[in-house]
């Protein structure tokens, strides 16, 4: 018996629970260092105890109840016990255990004794665990990973949709497939930050997708490290913002026409209520934009006018737009000048609308140009008018100059016979 037990207790070493084996008394036969860890005790302490030396003897009579009903009919392997308790360290501290029973074929009863601060450890882990592996299945984002090397090791479905390559076809290649040709020096550079245990967010780059169109990423990767703290891999995170980064380029465009623009640009309520104003604006009605921004627009039209604001706020309204309308601009300083007016409805992302966008021209300069056009070219018509009538002046004595011409033809001759025959 003594050489059999001996040998039992030598395999429980390698258990990583605390093993308590007590006879159908409750003094304990034999423990495992966990267990002498897990208490504070040295095994010589413990054996040949009652287990009341681990467990508190209050606690102790739930134990009784089970263990005398669990002896009636050891063949049944459970007696239903697999209870939260609270253990006693050699210290006098309290530990909360779980603890659970079986029976061994010594006739012993072998407790499994787990010490809840790791029990829920562990049921932590693998929540935490069941957690990231539902975020990496069900991202929007490539989360892919990589040895040092750069060979991916795994492959979510999100990197399927975005970059068009299965699993079976990418898991065991080189991540280099994916770099823009000629820049897969960025990856190796970015292994090397990770190998470093360097974490590199937020790096924009181009990729490849298995059909040869490049898309941009938004590149976030951090180190994968072994139970022992060596990093052994990367993990990287990858985020396609092509439409985001097209969307901040034509937004970049339209700012800077905005900005430069020589045409006033403003932004307003559909209750008028100025919340844009670009420096054209400034420049052509007098105010800043602090002075102006969330005061109202009729500060820029004319009183006579209100009849045809309400009228465009209602085409806005409506979704219309309205064109190269004439009409007439106040500046600060009270004074009128024209204006061609383009407005435009301001939508949400809902497709509502929310405001307007107007384009006011001054043309007070075209109105100059053109009434100088009008001016020059009723000179010029004047002129012709001079000329027209001194052309005819000019043919009148022309055409009486060629009847006298013709009458001296017709009559002279015979005035010349006449003086011959007196002579």
């Amino acid at each position: 018996m003594s050489r059999k037990m001996t040998r039992f207790e030598s395999l429980l070493e390698a258990v990583p629970d605390a093993l308590v084996g007590m006879d159908q008394k409750g003094v304990i036969r034999f423990v495992n260092r966990q267990t002498e860890w897990l208490f504070g005790y040295d095994r010589d302490d413990l054996v040949g105890k009652p287990i009341e030396t681990l467990v508190p003897e209050y606690l102790w009579q739930i134990y009784i109840e089970h263990r005398k009903e669990y002896f009636l009919d050891p063949r049944t392997r459970s007696s239903g016990l697999d209870l939260q308790l609270t253990g006693r360290h050699r210290d006098g501290a309290e530990l909360p255990l779980n603890i659970s029973m079986s029976h061994i074929d010594t006739g012993d009863v072998l407790l499994v004794v787990t010490a809840v601060s790791d029990v829920t450890s562990q049921r932590r882990a693998v929540q935490d665990a069941q957690l990231i592996a539902a975020v990496v299945e069900f991202s929007d984002d490539a989360i892919v990973g990589t040895t040092l090397q750069g060979v991916v090791t795994s492959w979510n479905p999100a990197a399927e949709r975005m970059y068009g390559y299965s699993a079976k076809e990418i898991l065991g290649r080189s991540g280099r497939i994916l770099a823009h040709p000629g820049r897969a020096d960025q990856m190796y550079a970015v292994l090397a930050r990770t190998a470093a245990g360097q974490v590199v967010e937020h790096l924009e780059l181009n990729h490849v997708r298995k059909d040869g169109t490049v898309l941009r990423v938004s590149l976030t990767v951090a180190p994968i490290r072994d139970e022992d703290g060596v990093i052994v891999g990367s993990s990287a995170v990858a985020r396609d913002v092509t439409e985001q980064r097209r969307a901040f380029e034509v937004a970049a465009r339209m700012a800077a026409i905005v900005e430069n623009s020589d045409d006033a640009i403003i932004g307003s309520t559909l209750d008028r209520i100025i919340t844009s104003w670009n420096p054209a604006a400034e420049r052509m009605f007098g105010y800043s934009s602090e002075e102006i921004v969330g005061k109202s627009a009729g500060l820029l039209t004319p009183q006579d006018r209100a009849d045809e604001s309400v009228t465009i706020l209602a085409r806005i309204g409506a979704g219309q737009h309205v064109e190269h309308l004439e009409t007439t601009g106040v500046r600060k300083d009270r004074t009128l000048f024209p204006v061609s007016l383009t407005a435009s409805p301001i939508r949400d992302p809902d497709g509502a609308i929310v405001g307007t966008s107007a384009i006011v021209r001054d043309m007070t300069q075209e109105m100059l140009h053109q009434q100088d056009i009008a001016e020059r070219r009723a000179k010029e018509l004047e002129r012709l008018a001079e000329l027209e009538a001194s052309q005819r002046l000019s043919v009148g004595r022309e055409l009486e100059l060629k009847k006298q011409i013709e009458y001296l033809r017709r009559f002279r001759p015979a005035e010349r016979s006449e003086l011959s025959d007196e002579r």
